[in-house]
This record gives structure tokens, C-alpha cells and sequence, in this order.
């Protein structure tokens, strides 16, 4: 089990340059869990892409509803105390505290390629490079 923030969930979900590794990481430790927080900016993430004419509406919908049966019974509520002491310790955002609380309090790591996070934490957090390799100029491992 790895606590995954919603980079990975949009790499795997979204063609680019980190997608490989995302299916990398999904094969490695097929279970991923995150906090509910997850939903909403994953939707963010796509609303960027329908802004931006990357994705049609059907597509959105369709890698919505693929993402949500991935995460269906593997999001968790964190709790605010949890998350706001790790804010008081870092510079890191209430947002991305969520998911280090989850990855905390489970006991595993959270995969993610943010900096500060992993700079921040680097007891909890996992760059995903360490966790399944770097990706090549050509999307491949390398």
C-alpha cells in the first residue's frame, strides 16, 4: 500500500511524459490509497484540461470515472488536528499536508514528485523516481 497525492493519479489517468512511471508505480504496489481530498483536485486537474481543449468533455468523464473505481474503498478522511501540526512544521500547503497525514498515520509511504514535500518530509514521502526508476527521454525507464 502507498499513499499516492493526485500528480501520480493524474499522471497514470493523463498521457505524458511521466505516465510510464505511473504505470510503473500502479504495477509495483497496486494499492493506492489517498484523502478524499484527492477527488476534488483531480477534478481541478481536468477542468484545466477542458479549459485548455486537451480533453473533451466525454473523455473527462470517462478518466473520472476510471480514477474514481481505481480509488473506490481506498480514500480516507484526515484528521485537521493531524494536518495542521504538519503544517505548523512546514512549508507545505494544508492541501499536500493531507496526504502526508494519511501516509503518517497508515505507516506507508507517499509517492509523489512534489519538492517540497519531499523535502519537507522526507522520513514519509517517496519521490517517485526512488520508487520505481527515473523515466527516459523517450518516456521509458531509464
Amino acid at each position: 500500500m502507498i499513499v499516492v497525492d493526485t500528480n501520480l493519479l493524474a499522471y497514470l489517468f493523463l498521457t505524458g511524459p511521466r505516465s510510464a512511471q505511473a504505470e510503473r508505480a500502479l504495477r509495483k504496489d497496486p494499492v493506492w490509497v489517498a484523502p478524499l481530498l484527492w477527488r476534488s483536485e483531480f477534478r481541478n486537474v481536468l477542468a484545466q484540461y477542458l479549459r485548455q481543449g486537451r480533453l473533451s468533455f466525454d473523455d473527462a468523464l470517462r478518466i473520472w470515472d476510471a480514477a474514481r473505481r481505481l480509488m473506490a474503498g481506498r480514500e480516507y478522511e484526515v484528521r485537521g488536528w493531524d494536518v495542521l501540526d504538519l503544517v505548523r512544521q512546514s512549508p507545505c500547503s494544508a492541501y499536500d499536508c493531507e496526504f502526508v497525514a494519511l501516509a503518517q498515520s497508515l505507516g506507508v509511504p507517499l509517492v509523489t514528485v512534489d519538492r517540497q514535500i519531499l523535502q519537507a518530509f522526507p522520513r514519509v514521502a517517496l519521490s517517485l523516481d526512488a520508487f520505481v526508476g527515473p523515466v527516459d527521454a523517450s518516456g521509458g525507464h531509464g
